[in-house]
């Protein structure tokens, strides 16, 4: 079990994260960001850092007259994909998942989760921001392999339209880096940086 001596709250409504949270024994609440994210960095680790850090601080500051009397920590994740100087996000219709898939067919992309950690220590706000690079290659796939797999739905919500622990690790040759990034929180950075 994680030694944990005060609430943790997921600013995230990915199940995925969700789930490889409570695999490492912590135990959070989830409440999710309602705001609309506004890019305003360029490289890639810095975008997801920002993006991730919009999420937990309006979950922060909904949040925290809750916690008047108390310690609490907010953590904030933002996936993204990045191949060639492009940003994949989720795909807007089964086109563009298709789209991003064809040019992610054979080649090797990078994803990059952004962490915001904002804890309330003391009174005090502290902010930590990082990133984590985790390199995908895919194996050649097919048009229909495409169309199969996007049939499922499952590209629709995830960034680079594709997730890689369910039927589409079929097509994924190699990985460098931390997988449970790919997955959407790289959970033992994580762990590293919050129990200092």
């Amino acid at each position: 079990m994680i030694d944990q001596p005060i609430p943790i709250i997921l600013a995230s409504a990915s199940p995925r994260r969700s789930e490889l949270l409570k695999q490492a024994g912590f135990s959070f609440t989830v409440v999710p960001s309602t705001i609309e994210e506004t890019r305003t960095e360029t490289a890639p680790g810095q975008l997801a850092e920002d993006l991730a850090f919009q999420k937990a601080n309006d979950v922060y500051e909904t949040v925290k007259g809750n916690y008047t009397d108390q310690d609490f920590m907010v953590i904030g994740a933002d996936t993204i994909v990045y191949y060639d100087g492009e940003v994949l996000g989720k795909p807007a219709d089964e086109q563009e998942a298709f789209d991003m898939l064809k040019l992610l067919s054979d080649r090797t992309h990078q994803v990059y989760t952004g962490l915001a950690i904002i804890l309330k220590k003391d009174g005090e706000k502290q902010i930590h921001l990082l990133h984590e690079r985790t390199d995908v290659t895919f194996y050649p796939i097919s048009d229909e392999e495409l169309k199969d797999y996007i049939a499922t739905g499952d590209p629709l919500d995830k960034a680079g339209a594709y997730g890689i622990q369910g039927a589409f690790a079929v097509h994924v040759k190699e990985i460098k880096g931390d997988y449970n990034n790919v997955v959407g929180l790289p959970l033992a950075r994580l762990y590293q940086t919050i129990k200092h």
